[in-house]
């Protein structure tokens, strides 16, 4: 058996050429190499397969039996080579009948899946899409896996394989019912807000978010006398009580619109944040990861230019 290590493919595309030119000048200016080149070519080619391959007869290089045996075979691997590293085809979401899968919260879910799926129903009709919850400590398998097209949320400490590319910018508001006494006043002191209880979206099972921490921070403490997994068990909980609750500013529009409740500014000193789109490295020039990706952010774009500048 012949070792595959001692053959230069550049020798195959000159066998290639001889072979359709039957000329060792034509075949050179056919790959674009001088004739000294493929006359040394031609000479490997001769001693690695202990033929003469071509011949001169009159003007030409005729093959040899064994040319004429190996040429198709010769002729089907060079075309295997070419199409494996061809661009690959592009994504035509009119015709593409896949499945996508994001990882995300049901808050974040609720905001951009309206935008997403009126684009698909005019762009990918036969498109599908899947929604999963995102678990930071499993999410990065999942992308490394395939498992999931792209993660949205808040993430840190990404490894280099794992890209992220920020979508919309958030902050926390505080949501109350309408007519709350709190805001009797105008804007909540500090004072009254520590004053009432309060509900928590925590998927820890514990009673500490960043609030707390910033109350800490200045010798106060809050109660927290209703924890929660769900963002949307709140706007019910909330309208019927005199609890308070920070939410992610993505959240207001929807709360105040189709709930009796109203939303403030914490009187904190709160740090904002992103809300990002994490995909793997191994996805990111496949076409279809690229065309979803690109309706993320338009989606977040329309979003955003909905909103007014005090978000």
């Amino acid at each position: 058996m012949m070792d595959l290590s001692a053959i230069d493919l550049n020798l195959l595309v000159a066998f290639e050429a001889l072979y359709a030119e039957q000329s060792v000048t034509a075949a050179a200016q056919r790959i674009h190499v001088g004739q000294p080149a493929m006359s040394a070519a031609l000479g490997r080619l001769r001693s690695l397969l202990s033929d003469d391959l071509f011949v001169r007869i009159g003007r030409d290089m005729k093959p040899t039996a064994k040319a004429d045996a190996i040429a198709p075979q010769i002729a089907a691997a060079l075309g295997t080579i070419r199409a494996a590293l061809a661009e690959p085809p592009s994504f035509n979401p009119a015709e593409a009948k896949t499945v996508f899968t994001l990882a995300t919260s049901d808050y974040f879910a609720s905001l951009i899946l309206p935008k997403m799926l009126a684009v698909f129903r005019d762009q990918a009709p036969h498109v599908n899409l899947r929604v999963i919850t995102v678990e930071k400590e499993s999410f990065i398998e999942l992308l490394e896996g395939a498992i999931i097209d792209v993660a949205l949320g808040t993430f840190a400490n990404l490894p280099p394989y794992i890209l992220q590319d920020d979508l919309l910018p958030e902050r926390f508001l505080g949501v109350c019912r309408l007519d709350h006494p709190a805001l009797a006043p105008g804007e909540i002191t500090l004072e009254q807000f520590v004053a009432f209880p309060q509900a928590l979206f925590t998927l820890r099972r514990d009673a500490t978010g960043l609030v707390d921490q910033a109350l800490a921070e200045q010798g106060l403490q809050r109660r927290i006398a209703l924890t929660v997994p769900y963002w949307f068990a709140l706007p019910t909980a909330i309208a019927a009580s005199d609890l308070l609750a920070a939410i992610p500013s993505c959240l207001e529009q929807h709360f105040i619109q189709h709930y009796p409740v109203q939303s403030f500014e914490i009187p904190l000193e709160l740090p904002s944040w992103a809300i990002s789109m994490a995909w793997s490295k191994l996805k990111d020039q496949d076409p279809a990861n690229r065309w979803l990706r690109q309706i993320i952010h338009e989606s977040c774009q329309t979003i955003a230019s909905q909103w007014g500048p005090e978000h």
